[in-house]
């Protein structure tokens, strides 16, 4: 467990320098998941430990939006003032989003062989 968190840190770190470096406008750990991502594809799986490190952090995401529902708290009165604009970016890529879901969608279902059935 010690060594598959530390890989994860690791990547997390490497992710981190990398865009601060090349002055990319993505977060740290985006890059160093994605670098994670890549080696993992490369080696051809996951490790034994770093699959149940990873499912151990996944079953307790919900801890990790505790800072955020306090940002949100702590930032309450501007949220109150910007309320419309925050409101319409939120609509706005929601929409957004589906639309570009449906035309992977689309676009995936049509390279998709016909099944012709018995």
């Amino acid at each position: 467990m010690i060594a598959a968190l530390t890989v994860l840190l690791v990547y997390q770190l490497v992710g981190e320098i990398a865009v601060i470096a090349l002055h990319l406008p993505i977060p740290g750990p985006v890059a160093g998941m994605a670098m994670l991502f890549v080696s993992l594809i490369l080696r051809g799986g996951v490790s034994e430990d770093l699959r149940d490190t990873s499912g151990g952090l996944l079953r307790h995401l919900s801890l990790l939006f505790v800072p955020a529902g306090v940002g949100v708290m702590a930032h309450l009165n501007r949220i109150a003032d910007e309320w419309l604009p925050i409101t319409v970016s939120l609509v706005a890529s929601t929409l957004l989003t589906i639309a570009v879901t449906a035309l992977v969608m689309r676009s995936l279902l049509g390279r998709q062989p016909k099944d012709h059935g018995p």
